[in-house]
């Protein structure tokens, strides 16, 4: 059995595919958590959750948190796309991936697994969030936009008994994820910025083994798509 994490996977469904079939070869008895922003900005949100649901449905254990572009999505979903921080040409990738004219069509089925997604997991070892959690607060669990929007953060690692933190949502160079698991950092951001293909420093989906620190990297297999350049 092992235990892995990986996020942001943005509509890049083709990527995550190679990464759960040829890099992770992903078993029954192992664990996948992904840790939100499955949707937007890629070429096929639908496909992303499509296949999560595919797996879950033939019993690998795979559990997904809410990121804040789920969160967007959901929104969208019941009142139409004003708040949806996206260009036209990625809304139009959304629209486009679930065969739909506008965002209050979304199908009920992914409208129904987007609501059930949880905004964090607590583990014997680590603490699983999006973005990550406002530690100034006296109950942290509670601060639900924090776990899906929060940056720039200090860890008040008693607020977590200590534990591990990771977290995806602010795009960070593949050499800075090595660099942090090889000092051994108590907090990894692992999104890679898997959707950004155009940018020399990201376009790379990444998974953590969390038992032996293992990384495994897959590149985007999605492109070419339009997406904006990560300034």
């Amino acid at each position: 059995m092992a235990r892995y994490a990986l996020t942001d996977i943005h509509g890049c469904a083709r990527t995550l595919k190679a990464m759960v079939e040829e890099q992770l070869k992903l078993q029954k008895t192992d664990e996948l958590y992904i840790l939100g922003d499955l949707v937007n900005k890629g070429p096929d949100s639908k496909g992303v959750i499509d296949f999560i649901l595919h797996l879950q449905a033939q019993r690998y254990q795979v559990l997904c948190l809410r990121g804040n572009h789920d969160q967007m999505l959901l929104k969208a979903a019941k009142n139409g796309p004003k708040d949806l921080r996206l260009t036209q040409t990625e809304k139009e990738l959304v629209l486009q991936s679930f065969a739909i004219a506008d965002f209050e069509h979304l199908p009920k089925k992914y409208v129904r697994f987007l609501k059930e997604l949880p905004y964090y997991f607590e583990l014997p070892d680590y603490y699983l969030v999006h973005a990550g959690f406002d530690f100034k607060q006296d109950d942290i669990f509670r601060d639900k936009d924090a776990m899906l929007n929060i940056r720039g953060y200090e860890v008040d690692w008693s607020k977590i008994s200590n534990k591990k933190l990771l977290h995806g949502h602010t795009p960070t160079a593949l050499h800075s994820i090595k660099k942090g698991i090889s000092h051994k950092d108590g907090r990894l951001n692992l999104d890679a910025g898997c959707v950004y293909y155009r940018n020399a420093a990201y376009g790379n989906l990444v998974a953590l083994d969390l038992d032996t620190q293992a990384l495994y990297v897959q590149p985007n297999v999605d492109r070419p798509y339009a997406v904006a350049r990560k300034s």
